[in-house]
């Protein structure tokens, strides 16, 4: 029995093509050997894409490139010919070299050339014989190659191991074609009753659906044996994959069936509801209708609102887009239009709430009354931006709070820290599944009223990749001239913001893009005295914790022992780390009490270490004026004001050497060469011999190496400290300073001043050094943070140094 190949093509120039065995019977392996005895060892090499040839097998195969087109017309007027099929490793590559095939290929037999209509040529080869590719001994024309044949051993018939492979190699490759699609009979007839097993194992491997780089491991094992397994290993895989995908489309149209199913009940349950009174998305129209209908919105909302409900009606209840416009409609019912809370005018009761909550912060509470009062005198005015900024946990956030009490509105937060999506403010446009509006409208929904005090927290902490800048959509939102029509892109509809209080907070507003800030009031909220942050913890930390705590007992906390937590155990502007360290106490004392020990009713500083264990910091103190070149600089960090030391020594040398040394940033390595170059150039002056600046090396270190620092602050600092060294002279004692210098020696202003002051008073400085320019940050400080010390506001360098320095040299002078 045979499976031909015949009718494929019509008749081509006039030459009627013959029938091709493509499935053949074969007894014994000779048969498809015929003529290998005399085989060269130079043959035609035909380069193959993604497909490998087996002995015995029979197959078309499409030939295009110019190389192999040369060999097949060779052979069509040899009238035939023996060649060497090889299959490349990649099929990509278009004139593959001999490192581009691999080693193992297949003599074979050229049986027919095609050449169709369409232009294409397709010829009939047979394998015969496997070979090993030594080299490629010619390139042009065509591919020649140097071949050392393979010989397949015999497989003895009395093997019964091998008959068993071959009867189940032939029942996976019958499953195989079935499973693929409905083979014609004569195929899987032809299948059964061939008895040559070495020819129905290289007839597997060919037809067999695996990637080339397979059959191509399959092709170069030697021992028949190891290769029938190799092929069973494959055949099983692709057989129960098959086998696999049929199972799931089974249950993929049983599902499909059962969806029809349950579509068809739907509908009869629909027709029954109606005969009843009416369907569930009937009697949610007529809900919708209803609270529609006592909606105090803008005739511009209802008219949209009344559009797509109706389009909403026309949708059926088992389409997706069925529960997306309910939610729709739904958030336009849940937003508060035109609703609004009734303020608190009573100006000394909302007064008297700020100071309640909050100790300090004159300003932000002064503004917020002023607000309440312009709205009390005209009745309606536009809502302030306001932003708070400064450092941590000084009660930005929590004023907010504070002030919708105050107020008698709702109070929304929203935390802007790492927001870098549009969407997040604006909105998704609601072609989007999932879409929903954005976080101003979420909170406006969330607060049930169009005028609450809305917190945009961490404002300066916004991020923004390819989805948009939440910085550019926060314009709209935080400008009062348009955040009257608010545009979400969810809603598509113009929402009134202007009567809402925005309140944003952030720590450091050089983050915050210039439009943004152009839009807002800044006030600043910077950090508390030591005093201050007594005050807080006794009426406020210390009652909330022994609250939170359960701790029912009145204990009494001395103002040293709180002092003591203060200065030893936190290092902040704000009072958050304060606030821990009086939870950890009041943990203790809770494990005491409940352990039924005593507990000591007064808390003094005693008491302190046996709570907290060791101090943790210790503070800054004024180190004196014995040495020559050490001068007390100020300086502002996140966590508040922080006194420094400048320290300057000469060493002997070539001289015009200047060392930098304690982690500084190029802007205060700036203001070192500033400050030396000014001491050079005003050498005579200063009554310093010039020749020191040729003969010694100058060394600046600022202390603490492992902390960066940076900034022009510490100008004078360094001119001063630099000025001592080189005069030998004493620095005046109790004193600090801090402004920065330009070439001509003129003293700039800085900030940070009331951080810096603070840290000096706690330090143990008397006397402060400032810029002229500065005088107005000292005039806005209460007295109480001043108490105790000397202002000196100067305009040059040479006035900084007449007060600095004193005409006493220090003990044991350099020179």
């Amino acid at each position: 029995m045979s499976l031909y190949l015949d009718d494929i093509y019509d008749d081509l120039d006039d030459q009627q093509i013959s029938i091709v065995p493509i499935l053949t019977d074969c007894d014994k392996d000779e048969d498809f050997q015929e003529g290998m005895e005399n085989l060269s060892n130079k043959l035609p090499i035909l380069p193959t894409r993604n497909m490998v040839l087996f002995p015995a097998v029979t197959m078309p195969i499409s030939v295009g490139r110019t190389k192999s087109m040369r060999l097949i017309k060779e052979l069509q007027k040899k009238k035939g010919g023996l060649i060497g099929v090889v299959c490349q490793k990649d099929m990509e590559v278009e004139d593959p070299g001999f490192s581009d095939l691999y080693r193992v290929g297949v003599v074979a037999e050229v049986i027919r050339v095609l050449e169709l209509p369409d232009h294409t040529t397709t010829i009939i080869i047979q394998g015969k014989k496997r070979f090993i590719l030594n080299a490629l001994l010619e390139e042009e024309p065509y591919l020649k190659g140097d071949i050392t044949p393979i010989n397949d051993p015999a497989i003895p018939k009395e093997d019964t191991e091998m008959q068993a492979l071959f009867a189940t190699i032939k029942e996976l490759t019958i499953r195989l074609l079935k499973s693929s699609g409905n083979p014609p009979g004569e195929i899987l007839l032809s299948i059964k009753n061939n008895k040559n097993l070495l020819y129905m194992i290289n007839f597997a491997c060919t037809n067999i659906p695996v990637m080339a780089q397979e059959k191509q491991e399959l092709l170069q094992i030697d021992d028949i044996k190891e290769r029938a397994y190799k092929l069973l290993v494959l055949l099983n895989r692709e057989v129960q994959l098959l086998e696999l995908k049929q199972s799931i489309q089974s249950r993929t149209k049983e599902d499909i069936d059962r969806q029809q199913k349950e579509y068809y009940l739907q509908q009869q349950l629909k027709t029954i509801q109606q005969e009843l009174g009416g369907t569930n998305s009937e009697q949610e129209l007529a809900e919708m209708r209803a609270k529609a209908a006592q909606k105090k919105w803008s005739p511009a909302v209802a008219e949209a609102f009344e559009k797509e409900l109706r389009k909403l009606e026309r949708i059926s209840p088992q389409m997706p887009d069925y529960s997306m416009q309910v939610g729709y409609l739904q958030t336009l019912l849940n937003l508060p239009w035109n609703e609004y809370t009734r303020d608190n005018f009573n100006l000394k009761q909302a007064e008297r709430v700020l100071n309640r909550d909050h100790y300090g912060l004159e300003k932000v509470k002064e503004r917020i009354l002023e607000h309440l009062a312009v709205l009390k005198l005209k009745g309606d005015f536009k809502s302030p931006i306001i932003c708070l900024y400064g450092p941590p946990g000084v009660g930005k956030t929590s004023l907010g709070k504070s002030v919708a009490d105050a107020l008698k509105r709702k109070y929304v937060r929203v935390s802007l820290g790492g927001l870098h999506d549009e969407a997040e403010i604006r909105g998704h446009r609601r072609t989007y599944i999932g879409a929903m509006p954005g976080r101003i409208i979420q909170n406006i929904q969330k607060a049930g009223s169009s005028n609450p005090v809305f917190i945009l927290d961490e404002i300066d902490k916004i991020g923004n990749d390819y989805k948009g800048d939440p910085a550019a959509a926060l314009l709209e939102v935080l400008d009062p001239e348009q955040n009257s029509a608010f545009h979400d892109n969810y809603l598509d509809l113009d929402y009134d913001l202007s009567k809402v209080l925005f309140i944003a907070t952030a720590n450091n507003i050089n983050t915050i893009s210039q439009p943004l800030l152009d839009r807002m009031e800044l006030i600043e909220v910077s950090g508390y005295i030591i005093e201050e942050k007594i005050e807080i913890a006794l009426r406020h930390l210390i009652p909330k914790q022994m609250e939170n705590h359960g701790i029912g007992e009145k204990i009494t906390f001395k103002k040293d022992a709180i002092r003591k937590i203060i200065e030893s155990y936190t290092r902040e502007s704000g009072v958050r780390e304060l606030d821990k360290k009086i939870a950890k106490i009041m943990r203790k004392m809770a494990k005491k009490i409940a352990m039924g020990e005593e507990v000591k009713k007064s808390f003094d500083v005693a008491d302190v270490i046996l709570y907290l264990g060791k101090p943790e910091y210790t503070s800054d103190r004024y180190q004196g004026n014995d040495h020559a070149g050490v001068v007390t600089g100020l300086a502002w960090t996140s966590v508040g004001g922080e006194i420094l030391f400048v320290e300057s020594s000469i060493s002997k040398g070539k001289g015009a050497k200047l060392t930098l040394t304690g982690n500084l940033g190029d802007v205060m390595k700036e203001s070192a060469v500033l400050a030396l170059e000014y001491i050079k150039a005003h050498a005579s002056k200063l009554g310093i011999n010039e020749n020191l600046f040729e003969e010694w090396n100058v060394h600046i270190h600022v202390p603490e190496g492992a902390i960066p620092k940076d900034g022009p602050s510490a100008g004078i600092t360094m001119l001063t400290s630099l000025a001592s060294t080189f005069t030998q002279r004493k620095v005046k004692k109790g004193l600090a300073m801090t402004g920065e210098i330009t070439l001509r020696g003129r003293v700039l202003p800085v900030g940070g001043i009331k951080e810096k002051i603070l840290a000096a008073k706690r330090a143990g400085i008397k006397e402060i050094i400032l810029c002229e320019e500065n005088r107005k940050d000292i005039e806005d400080i209460k007295d109480i943070y001043i108490k105790g010390l000397t202002f000196h506001y100067v305009t040059w360098v040479d006035e900084v140094l007449k007060i600095a320095l004193l005409e006493e040299k220090v003990a044991h002078p350099l020179f």
